[in-house]
């Protein structure tokens, strides 16, 4: 048999799981991401241009 101080341990814990799971929950409307419209451009078929970008952090 359990001591008493584990089944009111017990019983504490399962009370308070389920007031947790009993607990009220505001959901907020979100607002729906715009879609934005896709910017076509002269080069878009042209394949992009490779560089490379040399950054000294030298000071």
């Amino acid at each position: 048999m359990l001591d008493a101080f584990i089944i009111e341990e017990i019983k504490r814990r399962e009370r308070l799981r389920r007031e947790e799971y009993e607990r009220p929950v505001a959901e907020l409307p979100l607002p729906m991401p715009e879609d934005r419209p896709h910017r076509k451009t002269d080069t878009e078929n042209e394949k992009p241009s490779r560089g490379v970008v040399v950054i000294d952090l030298c000071v």
